[in-house]
């Protein structure tokens, strides 16, 4: 029996790719994570997404939803983050303020377009 789509965690995985690799497309899970996840949840790294089951498509997602921040509630810790950077005025919160690289990468020759709309913008 063929799945026409497998949501995991609110998201379409693809069909024809392997499930590390599948799970790679939700925000905040990459390959790494989607072989450790495939471990925990007993799924064989070699198992296509369209191959999955019901019960494996919920242990899948209990696992995502007890082990890790993915998607929307990622995007919100990591702006939480940056906005407490920015009102402590901390140099990576100034940084982020200014819209500059703010670990430490090269401005001289690099970002030159965020440089050019920092000007604009003073």
């Amino acid at each position: 029996m063929r799945k026409i789509n497998n949501k995991v965690v609110g998201i379409d995985l693809p069909l024809n790719k392997c499930v590390p690799f599948s799970l790679a497309y939700i925000k905040g899970i990459g390959i790494f994570l989607g072989n450790k996840i495939c471990e925990a949840c007993g799924i064989s790294k070699t198992l296509r997404a369209s191959d999955l089951t019901d019960e494996q498509i919920n242990a899948i997602n209990e696992h995502i939803r007890k082990n890790y921040v993915v998607e929307e509630n990622l995007k919100e810790k990591v702006f939480k983050d940056i906005k407490l950077l920015v009102s402590i005025g901390c140099y990576r919160g100034v940084r982020h303020r200014m819209h500059l690289s703010v670990r430490g990468q090269r401005t001289h020759s690099n970002a030159k377009t965020c440089r050019r709309l920092i000007t604009i913008r003073r």
